[in-house]
């Protein structure tokens, strides 16, 4: 089968609503006695993608790795529904790493991955009929559903990112975190991962939270940026962010007016109605 002849549609999505948002407050990891980040106040509305930049070291993926539970934190992880309601239960999380191991001499497919992450059911007694449809309709919304019976090992990287991607969305999490997911794609590849992300980001219910060192090419399709380095130094639009004096003194090069204007770089941000106003009490 191939992306030709698949017959399966993608399904329509929820739209989001907008009012929904997530609030890190006060958060802060410590490894080894060693603060790796500490103070980090991150305000994300449903619906929008936040880009996470900053210098080798500088704790994005131990950010991410502490928001699904592999390392203690301090502070707290809030998560507020449409109409001011706070969820005191713990959030459905996506992730997408920045790459996974694999046996080359495995033969696994794509449906007993998703069999093995979803279902209780043992693979080697072969994936039930539900499961199969599940399975193929979460491919869809990322446009791999012509690799359900692919093994793992015989895909290309972005296939298997758009893989992972879609068994991120099962079931559809309220944030959804994406680690450096375009760092082994060529240019083509990381365009069309990050037009599948726009799209998502518009579409479904959710933050998407991204790590990126490709600072241009992340700031087309983020909502907001955030500049990381163990602590939160700029926090705004990617426009904003790019333009600021600490871009430089971080990376070593910077930005100018040209490099941002005509809407081909960023897009400004604007927030809906909040329950956690940014620089609100937490």
């Amino acid at each position: 089968m191939n992306e030709a002849s698949s017959n399966v549609s993608r399904p329509d999505p929820p739209r989001s609503c907008g009012e929904c948002c997530t609030r890190l407050v006060d958060f802060g990891v410590t490894l080894r006695g060693t603060v790796a980040l500490e103070g980090i106040n991150l305000h994300m509305h449903c619906g929008e993608l936040t880009a996470v930049i900053g210098p080798n070291g500088a704790g994005k993926t131990t950010l991410l790795r502490a928001l699904v539970g592999d390392l203690p934190h301090t502070g707290a992880l809030r998560f507020v529904h449409r109409g001011n309601v706070e969820d005191s239960r713990p959030l459905r999380l996506g992730y997408v790493p920045q790459k996974l191991e694999l046996d080359a001499s495995a033969p696994t497919t794509v449906l007993d991955l998703f069999a093995t992450a979803t279902s209780r059911w043992p693979v080697w007694l072969g994936a039930r009929k539900r499961l199969r449809v599940q399975a193929e309709e979460a491919l869809a919304v990322t446009d791999a559903q012509y690799l359900l019976r692919r093994k793992l090992c015989e895909i290309s990287v972005g296939q298997l990112q758009r893989v992972l991607l879609a068994l991120a969305l099962v079931p559809v999490p309220e944030i959804l975190l994406l680690d450096e997911p375009v760092a082994a794609l060529d240019q083509s590849g990381m365009e069309r991962f990050y037009q599948t992300v726009s799209r998502l980001r518009t579409a479904y219910d959710l933050s998407i939270l991204l790590v990126s060192h490709d600072l241009t090419a992340v700031a087309r399709v983020a909502d907001r940026m955030v500049l990381l380095n163990r602590t939160i130094l700029c926090d705004g639009s990617p426009r904003e962010v790019l333009l600021d004096p600490l871009i430089r003194r971080t990376f070593g090069f910077g930005f100018a007016e040209s490099d941002v204007e005509g809407g081909s770089v960023v897009r400004d941000l604007t927030h809906e109605s909040c329950p956690l106003p940014p620089g609100g009490a937490p």
